[in-house]
């Protein structure tokens, strides 16, 4: 099968794509790599963060309060993702 002749059966209406199931797989896509991208962000700050107060230990209470307010921002980025895939699940027909 031929690029063309694979165009001309996509544009097919018995064959093409649901706008639908693309919006659940991208869906996917965004929660799946959201969370993936956030996962390993809170664990490469956390083991920074780890290292560093072993390194210096009197500015551990600094330095873990910097992490959680690091860590809360790479959660609000897991909730857009979150957020992101809602609103393609529930608004394209």
């Amino acid at each position: 099968m031929d690029l063309i002749t694979f165009a001309g059966a996509m544009l097919d209406t018995a064959t093409a794509i649901e706008p639908r199931a693309m919006a659940v797989l991208a869906a996917g896509l965004a929660i799946g790599l959201g969370s993936l991208g956030a996962s390993l962000a809170i664990g490469i700050a956390a083991s920074r963060a780890f290292d560093a107060g072993a390194r210096q230990p009197e500015v551990f209470g600094k330095i873990q309060m910097l992490l959680l307010i690091c860590i809360a921002f790479i959660e609000s980025l897991a909730i857009y993702a979150l957020v992101v895939a809602l609103l393609l699940i529930f608004t394209v027909k």
